[in-house]
């Protein structure tokens, strides 16, 4: 790999993974897939893609291997608290992937709160943010800790709680279990390494970062069009959901209307295209914004 070109590591296989490589195809960069389907080649930028295991990519942007990495804050909370010497810091917030880690218990047992967990067995993947949690709630319990199907735990009568990720809670509740509490909302994170960077480096992360941004803030951002009385338009701009200064444009023939052209940085619903028009907004048009910059 060339020492001009940005190493980033995306998790290998997953959901994670899926909506990773939907960003970057957001920003206009095609990956090219080696043979071993380790490495990966951008070719519209000086980029290399290390495709590894989900709990590997915070220590190897710390340690400098890679430069940058996409992980789950769930992930890089749980490996921050155990790498000694942990450098890597988040740069962006990317809202996909959204997950929560929380506590669960069997929904007819005698554990219907924290407290209750004092002297239980909680079986997780997470012993370190169970351990803040339980420190930080004066709860002393014993902590099982299990690479994967933790949620099987109380069935197997090895464990009376569990600490794990839940997306939808379908699985918890296919296993008898319920949320008892919540201790990390988690979503997906571009980290980057604490080590120093060359110039060349900075420059190509400066452009993937407003890449990055531009993909991020035209997802949920939509261009609106419209008529209106020039009377209603303070009324109608107060409206127009996370707008900046909209684009005010003569309607040719008619004197006393406009058109109002503008982005609108928040979700544009129905119930607002309603209001709109209640108040005598006309020819009312939302569409979709591919890119944006600046």
């Amino acid at each position: 790999m060339s020492l001009n070109r940005i190493q980033i590591a995306l998790q290998k296989n997953g959901r994670l993974a899926e909506d990773s490589l939907e960003l970057l195809k957001n920003c206009g960069l095609r990956v090219v897939r080696s043979r071993d389907d380790l490495f990966c080649r951008v070719k519209e930028l000086p980029i290399d893609l290390l495709l590894v295991r989900d709990d590997d990519i915070p220590n190897f942007v710390s340690s400098g291997i890679c430069d940058l990495g996409i992980v789950g804050e769930n992930v890089f909370s749980e490996v921050g608290q155990t790498v000694e010497g942990f450098s890597a810091k988040i740069v962006e917030r990317l809202g996909f992937s959204a997950c929560r880690l929380v506590l669960a218990v069997p929904e007819n047992g005698a554990i219907k709160s924290v407290s209750d967990l004092e002297g239980a067995t909680i079986a997780t993947s997470y012993p370190q943010l169970l351990h803040e949690f339980l420190k930080k709630n004066s709860v002393s319990a014993r902590t099982l800790n299990m690479t994967g199907s933790v949620e099987v735990a109380p069935r197997l009568k090895i464990a009376d709680a569990i600490c794990d990720i839940v997306a939808s809670g379908a699985t918890l509740a296919a296993n008898g279990l319920c949320e008892l509490t919540t201790i990390l909302k988690s979503e997906a994170l571009l980290i980057r390494s604490g080590q120093a960077l060359s110039v060349e480096k900075e420059a190509i992360i400066h452009r993937l970062l407003a890449r990055i941004r531009g993909a991020l803030g035209a997802e949920d951002s939509k261009y609106v069009m419209l008529h209106a009385d020039k009377a209603r338009l303070p009324d109608i701009i107060k409206l127009l959901p996370g707008a900046e200064s909209p684009t005010i444009l003569p309607l040719q023939g008619v004197a006393d209307k406009v058109a109002v052209h503008a982005v609108c940085r928040e979700a544009v619903f129905w119930e607002t295209m309603e209001q709109l028009q209640a108040i005598g907004a006309s020819s009312i048009l939302v569409l979709p914004i591919e890119k944006m910059m600046g």
